[in-house]
């Protein structure tokens, strides 16, 4: 038995056809998933802002450029047999102006205009089929959502993914979602779904489980 268990690698799925579906979360992640803030006080948001710059540092163009390598878009980066699997590059500056760089330091928290990240969970061996996206949705009509990269696609070329020990510098794949209120005087509050679309193998609906393939959130906007 215990030369049987040397042979088994923890870095990949015991079983290949059992390979889950993943959960969303957002970044900046707050209680109850729930952000408040006023344009007009900075200190309101301070916080907020301080968690994305430090979750997009290991994006920087910089890190990314020294550490990973350019991949083909649009195609699965198979790397079997490989004792150290490289990693495809995802530069922060893909983000547009949700990447905090020079100019919109502040995320649009200043401008009541915010970013919030979207992230999938990491699983090890997942390859979506299709065309994976992030798409939000709002049951009110008086907000505009501005999607980065466009149209919340995600691309192949980042999975399938192997594992922290052997998959050194992985980053997941990101979606910014620019958030701008129509009504941009008084206090706007913005209810919003995340969900992961154009992949019939990743599940956005489960009772059992509210994180699966999807996000619900809360943005309130003072001024």
């Amino acid at each position: 038995m215990w030369v049987m268990l040397q042979t088994l690698d923890d870095s990949v799925p015991k079983y290949r056809d059992r390979v889950s579906s993943p959960g969303l979360m957002i970044s900046p992640k707050s209680p109850g998933l729930e952000l408040t803030f006023s344009k007009s006080d900075k200190s309101s948001y301070e916080a907020y802002t301080k968690v994305l710059h430090s979750f997009l540092g290991p994006y920087n163009d910089s890190l990314q450029a020294t550490n990973n390598v350019a991949c083909t878009q649009g195609h699965y980066f198979e790397q079997e047999g490989v004792e150290e699997r490289k990693s495809c590059q995802f530069n922060r500056s893909s983000l547009g102006p949700c990447a905090g760089l020079e100019g919109n330091e502040y995320f649009g928290y200043n401008e009541g205009s915010p970013c919030v990240i979207v992230k999938m969970n990491r699983i090890i061996g997942l390859k979506p089929l299709g065309n994976p996206k992030i798409n939000c949705t709002s049951k009110a009509e008086n907000v505009s959502l501005q999607y980065y990269p466009d149209y919340g696609m995600i691309d192949l070329m980042y999975y399938p993914y192997y594992g922290k020990k052997t998959h050194l510098n992985y980053v997941q794949p990101l979606v910014a979602v620019k958030i701008t209120p129509l009504n941009t005087t008084g206090t706007s509050e913005v209810v919003l779904e995340c969900k992961l679309q154009g992949s019939p193998n990743l599940k956005n609906e489960d009772d059992r489980d509210k994180f699966l393939g999807r996000v619900n959130f809360r943005v309130q906007i003072r001024d």
